[in-house]
């Protein structure tokens, strides 16, 4: 497995890990490798199955069908979504579906390293930025400022600002849907609907980050001009939003647990 990894995360590492969209790359490997060494005494104790599972050997043939593919071809994407079903098939066939299953979530967290397709981000950043703009330009005008916007660029005053890809806030969708992920299974709320919430809700809330973000730099290059827009602030005000997001996320965690509450197990 490691053979056929390493060469592949050295992919994301050169190609796509110094993009912004895929910052997270690193941590969602090391937590899944943090979470495989915790938990390692399932599969150094385990025996193995005294039949060969069926299911097991479909899951990791298609894996290694789904790399070949991936590498011969050199589309990463589908290379590093093979290690999802060969790890699966590897560890079931090994230790059997019990192990599997109480190793489920550094399995499956393999999946955000997975890079989307560029259609895919096109087709969703377009819209983002047309949505963004539209609500911006919408808030400020009911405030009373000198606002218009066609399409993704923004007329403000003397000044014209463009929505640009960064700013439709995908990238902080993608980093808070693994964050948030990671959140609710080290948490173990047991709750579903809480759970479900949670889940449901961590999209919105980066969007809405996002939509106070750029209404923050908007108003910035109208009161002190371009050159302070566009300066080290531009940047600093994404990392805010980042994290304004994840404490609005804890926040409703917390307000969630009055209605749903997490129900203790008492020991027998």
């Amino acid at each position: 497995m490691l053979l056929l990894f390493v060469p592949t995360w050295y992919k994301l590492a050169t190609h796509f890990w110094n993009q912004d969209e895929y910052s997270h790359g690193p941590l969602i490997l090391l937590v899944s490798l943090w979470f495989f060494h915790v938990h390692i005494h399932w599969l150094r104790d385990a025996t193995v199955p005294a039949r060969v599972s069926v299911p097991a050997s479909l899951i990791l043939l298609s894996g290694l069908l789904l790399y070949i593919i991936g590498h011969s071809q050199n589309i990463i994407p589908i290379e590093v979504l093979a290690e999802f079903p060969i790890t699966l098939g590897t560890i079931w066939l090994l230790t059997g579906y019990r192990n599997t299953r109480q190793l489920w979530f550094p399995i499956t967290f393999l999946l955000f390293l997975v890079p989307i397709p560029g259609f895919i981000i096109d087709a969703l950043t377009t819209p983002l930025k047309g949505w963004i703009s539209d609500i911006v330009t919408h808030l400020l005008y009911d405030l009373g400022y000198p606002v218009t916007h066609s399409g993704v660029t923004i007329n403000i005053g003397y000044y014209q600002l463009l929505v640009a890809d960064a700013c439709s806030g995908l990238n902080s969708m993608f980093s808070l849907s693994a964050l948030g992920v990671l959140y609710m299974h080290v948490m173990q709320r047991t709750s579903i609907l809480r759970n479900t919430i949670l889940l449901l809700t961590i999209i919105p809330v980066a969007f809405t980050s996002n939509v106070i973000r750029v209404i923050f730099l908007v108003l910035l290059t109208y009161y002190y001009g371009d050159a302070v827009g566009q300066s080290y602030l531009h940047q600093f005000a994404g990392l805010v939003m980042f994290c304004a997001s994840l404490i609005n996320h804890f926040l409703l965690d917390n307000l969630l647990g009055i209605p749903f509450p997490d129900r203790r197990r008492v020991a027998t």
